[in-house]
């Protein structure tokens, strides 16, 4: 026990140091930071939402820069092609023969900047790589180098020139994460910090890439107990069938429930939380607070829902209330 105790003290100050290493560009968003952080160390890949402007890419670039690792940044756009983002053959004249160039989805972090601007053949390559962990190029399979981590960044669907994601590839993303504007405290600190062109830092890596597989065997090994396993399986069981839980009301306005997919996202999602705020067991307020981001992307809405322009947050509130919390 002491072992362990000494390694999740060695962990606690890991993330201290890239937290640290973070605050020299980045101004409030702690909690886009905590989410980014879960889900590396949870080993799921993480799906902004927001408005430009809220420092989405920067902070991904920067939480890369903390890592010695490769990272890479696809722009996606409607023109954007497969081969753009895992490669493609090249003939060579001379040889007679074709070679492979690989293509940018080859790195530990890859950010997918402004994801929902491409259209559904990029998007189908890119969940192969997601999921599979591995690409297809011509007759040959690819794997991908480990740890492989994916941020990608959304713009509300509301905007210009965005095509929604398919309901396969969201639900391979580990969380989604909204994006809101930052306070007034917050918004004063960033214009005093950007008023001195000066003012910009080169982050270090302050942790590598074998460091980030121990984060992730220790998260692994923080203790939850049998009820609150059973109060997540309530949680999402209540999502695809309200009414045995009191719930009648939701059913019109729910299209398709969470999956189980979704189930393992927020047990592991609470996990990490739980390490986050430095405790080696998971309690209910762990699950609360990461359940918005794990469900509100696996839960379908109806006609009925959005003509009432109900929200999955306005969902889940309903389904956390109603279930009794071990």
């Amino acid at each position: 026990m002491k072992e362990q105790t000494e390694e999740f003290i060695a962990s606690y100050s890991l993330i201290e140091k890239i937290k640290d290493e973070l605050s020299k560009v980045l101004i409030g968003q702690e909690y886009m930071v905590d989410r980014l952080l879960i889900g590396l160390i949870s080993s799921g890949h993480i799906l902004l939402e927001g408005v430009p402007g809220l420092a989405k890419t920067l902070t991904i670039k920067s939480l890369a820069s903390c890592f010695d690792a490769k990272f890479s940044r696809i722009q996606f756009t409607p023109d954007l092609l497969p081969s753009d983002v895992i490669g493609t053959q090249i003939y060579n004249i001379q040889s007679g023969q074709f070679s492979v160039k690989l293509g940018p989805i080859f790195g530990n972090f890859i950010l997918a900047d402004e994801i929902n601007r491409a259209p559904a053949k990029v998007q189908s390559a890119l969940l192969e790589a997601m999921q599979e962990k591995q690409v297809t190029i011509g007759e040959e399979t690819y794997f991908l180098k480990q740890p492989f981590l994916v941020l990608a960044t959304q713009n509300p669907l509301e905007q210009e020139g965005t095509y929604p994601l398919p309901e396969a590839q969201l639900d391979r993303f580990f969380m989604k994460v909204v994006i809101t504007y930052p306070s007034y405290e917050e918004e004063l600190k960033i214009l005093k910090s950007y008023a001195n062109t000066s003012s910009e830092h080169h982050l270090n890596p302050v942790a590598t890439v074998d460091q980030i597989f121990s984060l992730r065997q220790i998260v692994q090994s923080v203790y939850m107990d049998e009820k609150l396993e059973r109060y997540i399986v309530d949680l999402v069981i209540a999502t695809r069938s309200p009414q045995q839980y009191g719930l009648a009301q939701l059913k019109p306005l729910i299209s398709y429930g969470v999956s189980p997919r979704g189930t393992i996202a927020l047990a592991k999602a609470a996990r990490a939380m739980a390490f986050l705020q430095e405790r080696t067991y998971v309690l209910p307020d762990d699950i609360k607070a990461v359940i918005n981001d794990v469900f509100r992307h696996r839960i379908g809405l109806t006609y009925e829902a959005e003509a009432e322009e109900l929200t999955p947050e306005f969902l889940i509130e309903k389904v956390l209330n109603q279930i009794q919390v071990p």
